[in-house]
């Protein structure tokens, strides 16, 4: 498979491109991008990796599949561009600033016939993973809460998330995880958070969701938490399960290590990272399964040849930015957002 990235910012750079390149079988063609000081850093980091003006040229070029990894600001016209090319598309999250844009998106894939996926890569999370198959096998029983943060102390990020605030931007990962886990949601309850300096962009959110087989989810995330509280807390009959911090992987990559360089070591947690079993007095380790943030290309890999299912449906990430939208709607009016009145007007729409 042939694959070019639309973007060597942030994410273009940290959390796509070195995946791209350590995936097997799999030849990164090009990044799109205008900076000099973006082509230099690609020219450094991935020697004979060429950089395009437009992803017009890296389509003449020969690609597979596009990823398009830029601010939320104007990357719904870049997928659109893309899909009207005819090339399988990977866009960044947050997938859409509301539910109409997203299913623009999604209405244009189906019409070219195009495949159209959403980089929801926490769905690979080591504590997510682990948390699956503890639920999966039923040792905690019967969930009735699930707890779920992401929060950290970064006042330089205040006002930049994309999405026009943290609920969008982190949000779209906690919400996508709780839909996983336990299905659609009848109710929403948001309270959103802002600085005097960006009235406009919350850096800071809590999100209440009601979900039809009645589990309660609990979401926060924050950039401005000098301390953070456990990443997971999940309730059961049979006991609860807590993990601290995030999923090593960003920091990984970050660090310059990628899964070719790691091979079977690529996304194992140290024990001391590892959760908790607790139930009244007893309390144990839960060994943490690998994260595998680069089984996402794995997957749109096995996808393009015709061979297995997207990675993530964008039809997901249509339902998480419903659930986002009840969210922002409920922080303005203060008050619990049925999901049937969301729906009633998507439908709309669609």
């Amino acid at each position: 498979m042939r694959i070019g990235l639309v973007g060597y910012g942030h994410g273009g750079r940290f959390f796509h491109a070195p995946l791209i390149a350590s995936l097997p079988g799999a030849t990164f063609v090009g990044v799109v991008t205008r900076s000099p000081e973006r082509r230099l850093l690609l020219a450094t980091e991935h020697p004979g990796v060429k950089a395009f003006d437009s992803i017009g040229q890296i389509v003449e070029a020969g690609i597979d599949a596009l990823v398009i990894s830029t601010t939320l600001e104007g990357r719904p016209a870049l997928v659109l561009e893309a899909i009207e090319h005819g090339v399988a598309v990977v866009s960044d999250k947050p997938f859409a600033s509301d539910a109409a844009e997203a299913f623009e998106m999604i209405a244009a894939a189906e019409r070219q016939g195009v495949l159209l996926s959403v980089y929801q890569n926490r769905r690979w999370d080591s504590d997510f993973l682990t948390l699956r198959k503890l639920i999966d096998s039923g040792a905690l029983g019967t969930i009735t809460r699930f707890e779920s943060r992401v929060e950290r102390y970064s006042p330089k990020s205040v006002g930049n998330a994309s999405g026009g605030g943290f609920l969008r931007d982190l949000g779209s990962h906690l919400v996508d995880q709780a839909l996983q886990l336990f299905g659609p949601v009848d109710r929403v309850f948001a309270q959103l958070h802002y600085t005097a300096e960006h009235p406009d962009v919350d850096h800071g959110f809590f999100v209440s969701l009601t979900h039809t087989n009645g589990v309660i989810s609990h979401l926060w995330g924050s950039a401005l938490q000098n301390s953070q509280a456990p990443r997971f807390r999940v309730n059961g009959s049979q006991g609860c399960y807590t993990v601290e911090g995030l999923d090593g992987q960003e920091d990984a990559l970050m660090a310059g290590l990628t899964p070719k360089t790691e091979g079977e070591h690529w996304g194992a947690e140290e024990h001391r990272r590892w959760g908790w079993f607790e139930q009244g007095p007893e309390r144990e380790r839960v060994p943490s399964e690998k994260g595998r943030w680069n089984q996402f290309y794995q997957q749109l890999q096995t996808a393009v040849h015709g061979e297995g299912p997207l990675p993530v449906n964008a039809r997901d990430a249509l339902a998480t930015t419903r659930v986002l939208d009840a969210a922002r709607l409920s922080s303005k009016r203060q008050q619990v957002v049925e999901m049937a009145a969301i729906e009633v007007y998507t439908a709309k729409i669609e």
